[in-house]
């Protein structure tokens, strides 16, 4: 098969036997422009191979305990391409997210990140609540181009919560070598991770475009870390990272309210 977008790569990161996988592959062979696809996994299982096998792409299994600090680094390191997407197998592609990543590459070639507006579909349907807005709002210095590059405006994105939905991201491998997930953090890896990224010198792309759907289902790990409290100790410990922790006491009463998107 020869592809269009040779310098890219979509990653999908499998688990078990997700009902949603198989929509997730279709909607990143449909796209506009061709990239690469290839699937990680550390739970191989038939389900997994067969829908490798169907639409003939690589499988590459990783040994040892699943692990989602593990699990991305693997599937990150796995593409071969300088830019690759971490797809998470629930969520669903707009058939324009690899051609809106090239027109801005033609522009830019050279970032940390590059990532994109995104909606929640929930009981099937896609749907735009109050966070998806406040989420957006915070995200806007980065439509701005002398401030992508400023560390100052990257981490004000974050400040108030992580308004980067984690597979809507591209990484620019060139720029940022290999194993870039270092956190300890279970949930918010991903937050963690930005912040991180928020120091280097380069810049964070962002295009407003809706060009990915995340799914919200009983067995999400978000719903899951939730329900186990999980979810709040580490919220806790990021806004930390940015405000005293009387500030952040405050911000988490209103904050949590934003779990509700995450209840059926």
């Amino acid at each position: 098969m020869k592809y269009m977008f040779d310098e890219h790569t979509f990653s999908v990161c499998a688990y078990g036997k997700s009902l949603y996988l198989e929509q997730c592959i279709k909607s990143l062979l449909r796209q506009n422009l061709k990239s690469n696809v290839i699937i990680c996994t550390s739970t191989p299982n038939e389900h997994i191979k067969h829908l490798s096998e169907k639409y003939n792409i690589k499988l590459y299994v990783r040994e040892g305990k699943s692990d989602i600090k593990d699990d991305w680094n693997f599937a990150y390191n796995m593409a071969k391409t300088r830019y690759v997407t971490i797809a998470h197998q629930d969520d669903v592609y707009n058939k324009r997210y690899t051609e809106e990543l090239n027109k801005m590459i033609k522009k830019d070639k050279n970032f940390l990140i590059y990532y994109c507006g995104y909606r929640p579909i929930k009981n099937k349907k896609i749907s735009t609540d109050v966070n998806c807005i406040i989420r957006a709002m915070l995200r806007s210095p980065m439509n701005i181009g002398f401030l992508r590059n400023i560390s100052f405006f990257k981490l004000a994105t974050l400040a108030f919560g992580n308004s980067i939905c984690c597979p809507s991201v591209t990484y620019d491998k060139k720029t940022l070598g290999d194993d870039i997930f270092s956190s300890a953090l279970k949930f918010n890896i991903d937050w963690d991770t930005f912040y991180k990224l928020a120091y280097m010198k380069g810049k964070f792309i962002y295009n407003n475009r809706i060009l990915m759907y995340y799914r919200i289902h009983d067995d999400a790990t978000s719903k899951e870390f939730i329900d186990n409290n999980g979810r709040i100790d580490e919220d806790i410990y990021m806004f930390d990272k940015f405000w005293p922790h009387f500030i952040t006491k405050f911000i988490m009463k209103f904050y949590t309210k934003a779990y509700i998107t995450y209840s059926n």
